[in-house]
């Protein structure tokens, strides 16, 4: 008889599900233990949700910022005023409930996907038991909502737990008027006035959102500029951008509370500052969902932090157990967990395997415009960790960009001097997550800042920015050779 190997994954986010799905192609037998429903955070209540409503943000942003500019005429009965009012409106609650129902069609689709390859869904917390049996094997209890539990034996363990929202013990969440970013979706009325505590990817993206969607919105940040770990020049545009459209973006300004007066919160900063609105979003990070699951047991090593170890095929410390996603703390992001969830089952299984290259990494924050990165940084230039040659071409030149109304944006890319190797990228712009994708695919395959330069683009369109930012690095590298 045929030995089939078991493979038992904790957790059914990104890294999860992707890893069901090598794992079942490869003629394993496969378990996945989840309690909420395959898709995870990322699905249910993060990624899907937030970008679902951005949206509908996006859409507000747009007709509001160019439909003038462009020449469009809308006509309402709206009194005139010195400043006109909007002419168009949102209902919170009919958008919410399409986040959620796409949300949960997503979660199916997912849980379908997995059965359909032969995967097993469990409904229930899984533990992993502390030892190995002497063939290698361990054991994960998986305990049911009912408290029934039900003892599973795999060859390889994958903890794809993922994260929490983390919070302040002087500014807990209620799910009313205080809430963190897993909460908002309950909302059936828009925030007259939201104070957003937090000014990193997540923060950000729920600013803006809600300032286009027509919230009056107050931005708490404790650094000096929002978007602290993203490329400064970016971080720039949109702070300037969120300053025009009304945001009042306080920065070096640190919360330390947020309490509930009546039908408002009023937030109180570490200086002694108070600011008052009729809700509060709380984006402060995340906390990696690995206490109380027999990790460190069972040999898992974990960080300061609580996240686990990993190395770049996604094993831990202990034998036989892997991890991926926001539980590692390596990259934030779904493409990276499944990226990690399916290095672990192709490394396991004895497959062919590339380890993970986070410099190959493409990541966008969903503000507006949006903002997307790959490879090395304007930080890594800066510090000197690689010499690279640097261009910035504002999308103001860009003639596509003038015929759509768009100001604001612009295309950098990073090579290196010598063989003008294109070694990262930044774009702000409407849709950078998709402008992005030839930068990673030269970044990813060392092409040249020649051959950019020499593919032909469409004209006009967005795209004829990259090309011409190649143009002028391989310009400046063959002057200065």
């Amino acid at each position: 008889m045929e030995y089939v190997t078991r493979i038992v994954i904790i957790g059914g986010g990104p890294g999860g599900y992707e890893a069901a799905l090598v794992a079942a192609s490869l003629g394993a037998e496969v378990t996945v233990v989840d309690c909420d429903g395959l898709g995870g955070a990322s699905v249910l209540t993060d990624c899907v949700p937030s970008k679902t409503l951005i949206a509908t943000a996006e859409v507000m942003t747009t007709f509001d910022s160019s439909y003038e500019e462009l020449g469009i005429i809308v006509e309402d009965d709206t009194p005139h005023v010195d400043r006109p009012a909007r002419v168009v409106g949102v209902d919170l609650g009919k958008v919410n409930r399409r986040v959620k129902r796409l949300a949960l069609a997503q979660s199916h689709d997912i849980t379908a996907s997995v059965t359909r390859a032969g995967g097993r869904v469990m409904r229930g917390r899984g533990r992993l038991e502390p030892g190995q049996a002497p063939d290698g094997s361990r054991k994960v209890t998986v305990t049911a909502a009912d408290g029934t539990s039900e003892g599973l034996i795999a060859d390889a363990v994958l903890i794809a737990t993922g994260a929490h929202p983390r919070e302040i013990p002087d500014a807990l969440p209620d799910g009313e008027r205080i809430l963190n970013w897993t909460q908002v979706y309950d909302l059936d009325e828009l925030p007259e006035e939201l104070i957003v505590v937090g000014s990193g990817v997540t923060g950000a993206e729920f600013a803006g959102a809600y300032q286009a969607l027509g919230s009056r919105v107050t931005l708490v940040s404790s650094r000096d500029r929002v978007l602290p770990g993203e490329d400064p020049d970016a971080a720039a545009v949109l702070e300037d951008v969120f300053r025009r459209r009304g945001m009042n973006v306080m920065s070096r300004s640190r919360a330390q509370s947020a309490k509930r007066v009546g039908d408002r919160v009023e937030v109180t900063l570490a200086d002694g500052r108070m600011i008052s609105g009729t809700h509060c979003l709380m984006a402060v990070g995340s906390i990696p969902n690995t206490e109380g699951i027999g990790l460190e047991a069972a040999g898992v090593k974990l960080t300061d932090s609580g996240h686990i170890w990993t190395d770049k095929v996604s094993r831990t410390s202990a034998q036989g157990v892997y991890a991926a996603g926001d539980c590692t703390g390596v990259f934030a992001l779904a493409s990276v967990a499944a990226m990690q969830g399916r290095i672990a089952m192709y490394h396991f299984l004895g497959d062919a395997v590339t380890p993970l290259n986070l410099k190959t990494v493409s990541a966008n924050v969903f503000t507006d415009p949006e903002i997307a990165t790959v490879g090395y940084s304007q930080a890594d230039v800066d510090s000197g960790r690689i010499d690279a040659r640097v261009v910035k071409l504002p999308l103001l030149r860009n003639p596509r960009a003038k015929m759509q109304g768009i100001r604001d944006g612009f295309v950098k890319l990073f090579c290196r001097p010598g063989t003008g190797i294109v070694v990262g990228g930044v774009v702000v712009s409407p849709r950078a997550s998709e402008l992005i994708h030839p930068i990673s695919i030269a970044v990813d395959n060392n092409l040249t800042v020649e051959q950019i330069a020499n593919a032909f683009t469409v004209y006009p369109s967005l795209s004829g920015s990259i090309a011409e930012v190649a143009r002028q690095l391989h310009t400046r590298k063959a002057a200065s050779e």
